[in-house]
């Protein structure tokens, strides 16, 4: 069921999806009337005392289960490159995930061990393999072009990616660190999917961003930071008698 709505939400117009790092936050921002939510690597990871990218597949199946147990509505799962390492590759990640109670899941084109955005060829084979383990265990499957978080601007490139993506299965698409309004509409409309924006400082607003067509917007680690940041300068204030 939860899958089912999901989805829909991506047709019935543009919503904010927020990024839990743990069940407090989850059941929080449940409570604050958000239809869905999504997990956070980086913000995993450091509810771990971790850097992104440092956490393993039983790891997060363990904080997926967690999340879902307490959530009533849809959760999607940042997966990184889903583990294509580990047993049973990118499709035993999707199973897991999905038996955690996903109702969708991320995967992304950079790979940390080479420190680079890996080859076309090779993402758009790992978004196939997602997408028909998605298709079989009934995920969204979003897929995710790094480029813009990685120091390569070139939105040609990015697009051409979402756009294979896009054939290879992939229901929603991802290229997180576009802040131009009009690099965002381009993409909207060339690549003709769902289109997630990470919401950053100087992305146009919710509304600026519905009006470009973007279906979803998510925050990424920046709720957590936030937090963090927040309870770190309340207890200088109260050691420092501020």
């Amino acid at each position: 069921m939860t899958t089912r709505a999901f989805r829909e939400l991506h047709r019935a117009g543009t919503f904010v999806m927020p990024n839990p790092w743990d069940r407090g936050s989850a059941r929080a921002l449940e409570a604050a009337g958000f239809p869905a939510l999504a997990t956070t690597s980086s913000g995993f990871a450091r509810s771990l005392g971790r850097n992104d990218q440092e956490t393993t597949r039983d790891e997060l199946v363990a904080h997926v289960a967690d999340l879902a147990a307490v959530l009533s509505v849809p959760l999607s799962v940042d997966g990184e490159r889903l583990f294509p390492g580990d047993p049973g590759g990118i499709p035993e990640t999707v199973r897991l995930l999905a038996d955690a109670g996903a109702a969708g899941c991320s995967i992304e084109d950079h790979d940390p061990a080479r420190g680079a955005v890996v080859p076309m060829e090779e993402a758009v084979a790992a978004v196939r393999d997602a997408a028909e383990a998605c298709a079989r265990h009934d995920l969204v499957l979003t897929a995710r072009a790094e480029n813009h978080l990685y120091g390569v601007g070139d939105l040609d490139d990015t697009i051409e990616r979402l756009v294979a993506f896009r054939d290879a299965g992939a229901d929603v698409v991802y290229a997180p660190g576009l802040l131009d309004a009009g690099d965002i509409e381009r993409v909207v409309r060339e690549v003709g999917r769902p289109v997630n924006v990470l919401a950053l400082p100087g992305t146009p607003s919710v509304a600026e961003l519905a009006a470009l067509g973007v279906r979803r917007v998510s925050t990424g680690g920046a709720l957590q930071s936030a937090a963090y940041e927040a309870a770190r300068q309340r207890a200088l204030a109260l050691r420092d008698g501020a």
